[in-house]
């Protein structure tokens, strides 16, 4: 492997697993900082196993807003996945990131923090199907520069992400006026 090449693929590890970090902290421990923070969220344990009922539903109104959450959040995932392992096939690409989306909830059921919901797998699972799209657009785009393109974005939604947490971590920005 050429030594550009080489680097490129370490920046996408070392950005995957910031994501991953993140996406583990956003989905299973709400942003939340601290255990206190956390117990809010520990009050029930419930599984939905219909699609596009239970959780996502309020008032017989599906809330559109938590599964578009749920797929642009695995997003990410499926571009990353993708750049990791370009020869890898389609369902083998899926997989990962199928694997994770059930993990996180099995986990909020074990460790009832929410709730375990088929809607929010699917919408994790198409959201990493849109990111393997959207690697397979970039890699037509631009040829051979994608990964470069894609890790700047990355590198700059990573950067973000950091950003935001630690705004909403210092108190200037509140969950509350995000839901």
């Amino acid at each position: 492997m050429h030594s550009d090449n080489t680097d490129h693929h370490k920046m996408t590890t070392f950005l995957f697993i910031i994501y991953l970090i993140l996406l583990t902290w956003i989905v299973v421990f709400k942003m939340q900082f601290s255990v206190e923070a956390l117990m809010q969220f520990t009050s029930f344990r419930s599984v939905n196993l219909v699609p596009f009922q239970g959780t996502a539903v309020y008032d017989g109104i599906l809330d559109f807003r938590e599964v578009l959450f749920n797929v642009l959040a695995f997003v990410p995932f499926g571009i990353y996945i993708s750049m990791l392992k370009q020869n890898w096939v389609f369902l083998k690409k899926l997989a990962p990131i199928a694997v994770v989306s059930l993990t996180f909830e099995i986990s909020q059921f074990i460790f009832s923090i929410g709730s375990s919901d088929v809607t929010d797998f699917l919408g994790n699972t198409f959201g990493g199907v849109i990111g393997i799209g959207i690697y397979f657009l970039f890699r037509r785009l631009f040829k051979g520069k994608a990964t470069q393109a894609l890790n700047l974005l990355a590198f700059l939604a990573t950067i973000a992400v950091l950003i935001f947490g630690l705004l909403l971590r210092f108190g200037v920005i509140q969950m509350e006026y995000l839901t």
